[in-house]
C-alpha cells in the first residue's frame, strides 16, 4: 500500500539530490588533503549557522502551533536538535584550534541560514517541512563522510567528531514527524508541492554555496 506522504518525501528528496561529485571540499576532507585552516573555517561558520537555524525553527514552531500542530512538532524537534548539535560543536572547534574572535564569516556560507530565516518568516510551514527534509539527506551524508575522515585522516577524538556524528545518524523520530506533518498538510489541502520544491532547490543551492566558499579558504 502506497503512503502518499512518505512517497512524496522520498521522491522530492531524490529529485533535489545534489550531484555527488559537485561538492569541492568533502572529498578533500575524506582524502585527508583539506587544510586544517579549512576545517577551522567549517567549525567557525557553523558557530553562526547553528544558533541561527535553531531560532528560525523555533519561530516556525510558534507560527504553526495553532493551525498546524504536526508541523510545529517537527520544527520543535529540529530546534532541540540544533541546541544539542551546538553543544557538540565546541569540541570540534577546539580540535581545529579555531580562533573565533578574529574570524570574519563568509557570505557564501551564511546565505543558507539567511534563507532558512526567510522561510521562517514567509513560507507556509508544511512547505518548509518538505523542503528541509529533502535537504537534510545530503547534509547527513556529508557529515557521515566527514566524521569518518576526521578520525582516520586527521586523528580527531570521538568528542571532536560528535557534531558530525549527530547529524550523520538516522533519526527515525524526525522522519516520523516529517511524515506526519506532510500527511496532515496533504489531507488538509495546504501543501503547495511546487512551492516546496522551489524552496528545496534554493536550499540545496545555498548549501552548495556553503561548501564552495569553504573550499576557497586559504590554507
Amino acid at each position: 500500500m502506497t503512503h502518499p506522504a512518505r512517497n512524496l518525501l522520498r521522491t522530492t528528496t531524490a529529485a533535489l539530490a545534489p550531484d555527488p561529485n559537485a561538492n569541492p571540499l568533502v572529498p578533500r576532507i575524506a582524502a585527508g588533503t583539506a587544510p586544517r585552516a579549512g576545517l577551522a573555517a567549517l567549525a567557525l561558520e557553523q558557530t553562526w549557522v547553528i544558533p541561527a537555524d535553531r531560532r528560525a525553527f523555533e519561530h516556525l514552531a510558534a507560527r504553526s502551533a495553532a493551525a498546524d500542530p504536526e508541523a510545529a512538532a517537527f520544527f520543535t524537534a529540529l530546534a532541540q536538535g540544533e541546541a544539542l548539535a551546538g553543544e557538540r560543536l565546541a569540541a570540534f572547534a577546539r580540535a581545529c584550534r579555531a580562533q573565533e574572535v578574529s574570524y570574519e564569516p563568509l557570505p557564501g556560507c551564511q546565505a543558507y541560514p539567511a534563507y532558512v530565516a526567510w522561510l521562517a518568516l514567509n513560507a507556509a510551514p508544511a512547505d518548509v517541512v518538505l523542503a528541509l527534509t529533502a535537504n537534510f539527506s545530503a547534509w547527513g551524508g556529508y557529515c557521515a563522510t566527514i566524521a569518518t575522515a576526521l578520525r582516520e585522516q586527521y586523528g580527531f577524538t570521538d568528542e571532536a567528531c560528535a557534531f558530525f556524528d549527530f547529524f550523520a545518524e538516522p533519526s527515525p523520530d524526525l522522519d516520523r514527524l516529517a511524515t506526519a506533518a506532510v500527511e496532515a498538510a496533504l489531507d488538509a489541502g495546504r501543501l503547495d508541492q511546487e512551492r516546496a520544491h522551489t524552496y528545496g532547490r534554493l536550499l540545496q543551492t545555498y548549501e552548495a554555496m556553503f561548501w564552495d566558499a569553504l573550499s576557497a579558504t586559504p590554507s
